[in-house]
């Protein structure tokens, strides 16, 4: 490594400490400085690595399924595809086109890094879509709808696991979102209904209706890349007898848990507040019916809240060996 290049890496280590340039560094934060560096790298590289393949999933759907069929998606690929049927204009380039005021607006809300990566890979997916020969599979309309939404709903939910998007249609939802109170979701449903609906209108009512099976395919299979195989669930247990509970939850369960301090009351004669364990773990749906079960039989009145998680992040969600 040439002195240019290490200090090149001494800069970056710097920034990633919050450090000046003027500033010495120890053996100690050099140390941590270039695990840091480290780490970003390979996961900047896991990101552009699911990028790619979102991009080339993507391509295949769209030109190994939609195309030579007729159909069309929901979002901006859905407008993409309806312009491209009706003008004649070339798809990638539309794509281009669409997604260009999507993106200026996640530059506003979201992030740079992200419209930055947007751009990048809309850009590459235009080019795939121009350049690459896929082969077309299949002209069975049913195949088409279910495994072209599936390779575009892949195609679109690894590109956000790499941080960025190749449809803009969740950046306006989460702008139109946070200016009234009607959810992302509920701004995706009414945007897809009014494409289906042109659809409908310009294409014939068989297309539109095999379209909206293509995006059904298609969310699901996002959905299923963004929240992963397994599904976790948070369990908060309030219970007197948390300390068995909890027993149960590390040593025959094997997942990690919080227990944090509260109060309990209740009933309309105003019972004093007491002093109680609340316990909180991440368990897999598969878990939940044996958790339950067992709470269920050491305080059958123990008071149980679950909810969907949809990410996590840190701590021990996967499950620890146990000791035999």
């Amino acid at each position: 490594m040439n002195p240019q290049q290490q200090s090149i890496i001494i800069n970056e280590i710097k920034k990633s400490l919050g450090k000046k340039d003027g500033d010495k560094l120890s053996q100690y934060q050099m140390a941590k400085g270039a695990w840091r560096l480290r780490k970003t790298i390979r996961r900047e590289v896991k990101y552009i690595i699911l990028m790619l393949m979102g991009i080339l999933s993507a391509g295949f759907g769209l030109k190994g399924f939609l195309i030579h069929n007729g159909l069309i998606d929901g979002g901006v690929m859905g407008i993409s595809l309806l312009a491209n049927k009706q003008s004649g204009i070339p798809l990638s380039l539309l794509i281009i086109l669409f997604n260009i005021p999507f993106i200026l607006l996640g530059l506003q809300q979201i992030s740079k890094i992200f419209t930055i990566k947007s751009i990048i890979a809309i850009a590459l997916l235009a080019l795939v879509v121009a350049v690459f020969p896929y082969p077309q599979v299949t002209n069975d309309k049913l195949l088409v709808s279910v495994f072209g939404g599936f390779f575009i709903g892949a195609g679109i939910g690894l590109c956000i696991r790499g941080g960025g998007v190749i449809d803009g249609t969740e950046v306006l939802a989460i702008f139109l979102n946070r200016k009234s109170s009607l959810s992302v979701g509920d701004f995706i449903l009414v945007f897809n209904i009014i494409i289906f609906s042109v659809a409908a209108y310009l294409l014939s009512v068989e297309t539109a209706l095999y379209s909206v099976l293509t995006y059904l395919a298609a969310s699901k299979t996002i959905d299923f890349i963004l929240d992963g195989i397994e599904e976790f669930t948070g369990v908060t247990i309030i219970s007197p007898h948390s300390d068995e509970i909890a027993d149960f939850v590390k040593h025959k369960m094997g997942r990690g848990l919080t227990i944090y301090s509260g109060k309990r009351g209740y009933g309309k004669s105003g019972e004093s507040f007491t002093n109680t364990d609340i316990i909180f773990t991440v368990v897999t749906r598969l878990e939940i019916s044996r958790l339950t079960n067992e709470v269920e039989k050491i305080d059958p009145n123990a008071f149980v809240v679950m909810q969907s998680i949809r990410d996590t992040r840190g701590g021990m969600v996967k499950k620890k060996p146990l000791a035999h």
